[in-house]
């Protein structure tokens, strides 16, 4: 875990020394009144297929933020410091990712996404863009009409393929696999597909469930796309080696956010709150 820590703190310094890549700019077209807009977005959002987890699905699934409570408190630490970043630097879309597979990058990505749907304020999505692999449909263990990648292709709508969960998270995810994630991560329709879903409903914060990085190139593919990226990485399993490599190749096309160290076996009574029952 040190050498982990190390790393990190390696390449931020490495990082810091080198000028950040402009935040993205979307395109911006002639706005509808205000009261119009507010009622479009609502509609749109009142439209999607309701979403409920039962505690049982949401403990197999490790999915500890629905409630809040003890458990959900690292997440909840991070959904502030996530919120905080994007605030200040007018960012929306984050991707998360990991060097490889097995570090839990898409379990992160759903307990960022269900601890910021306890944030009323704040209107939220998920996307499933680990095509290739695609797992949170099952582990939510519902039913898209579509999957993702067909809303990508023009093929459907947005609509078909998320659900809602409450009145501001909405979860796109994908029905099976697809061989030319990258070709259509890279696709000159996929900023416009984004540009639409963000224009009908102006989500606060747009979450990506990326691939992981030293996999495939599906990752670097869409990374000129967001914003920023959270990179997970795995205790006693991600080496100094692979984190850099992440973060240098991430810094290149967009915002490194930072480093998530999942997986940690032990940890400190300092990393918790005993006044939580």
């Amino acid at each position: 875990m040190e050498r982990i820590q190390e790393a990190i703190a390696k390449a931020r310094a490495t990082r810091d020394a080198t000028p950040a890549p402009a935040a993205r700019v979307a395109p911006t077209a002639m706005e509808p009144s205000l009261d119009s807009t507010q009622v479009g977005v609502t509609a749109a959002w009142g439209a999607l297929s309701p979403l409920v987890i039962p505690q049982k699905l949401a403990t197999k699934g490790r999915i500890v933020t629905i409630s809040g409570g003890k458990e959900a408190t690292a997440f909840d630490a991070m959904r502030t410091k996530v919120i905080q970043q994007m605030r200040a630097n007018n960012w929306r879309r984050l991707a998360i990712t990991s060097p490889a597979a097995g570090c839990g990058k898409t379990t992160i990505s759903l307990n960022l996404a269900f601890s910021l749907a306890r944030q009323p304020d704040l209107r939220s999505i998920l996307v499933e863009l680990d095509l290739r692999r695609p797992s949170i449909a099952q582990t939510l263990q519902f039913k898209p009409k579509a999957g993702f990648s067909q809303v990508l292709e023009g093929r459907s709508t947005f609509a078909d393929c998320a659900v809602g969960f409450g009145n501001n998270l909405a979860i796109a995810a994908n029905t099976g696999p697809v061989r030319n994630a990258a070709e259509m991560l890279q696709s000159s329709a996929t900023p416009v597909c984004l540009a639409e879903i963000e224009a009908t409903y102006a989500p606060d914060i747009m979450i990506f469930d990326m691939p992981p990085m030293l996999v495939t190139d599906d990752a670097m593919a869409f990374a000129g796309q967001v914003d920023c990226v959270l990179l997970v990485a795995a205790a006693e399993s991600t080496t100094i080696k692979e984190v850099d490599t992440c973060e240098r190749e991430i810094a290149s096309q967009t915002n490194v956010m930072g480093v998530i160290l999942n997986k940690c076996r032990y940890m400190g009574q300092e990393y918790g709150y005993g006044y939580y029952g």
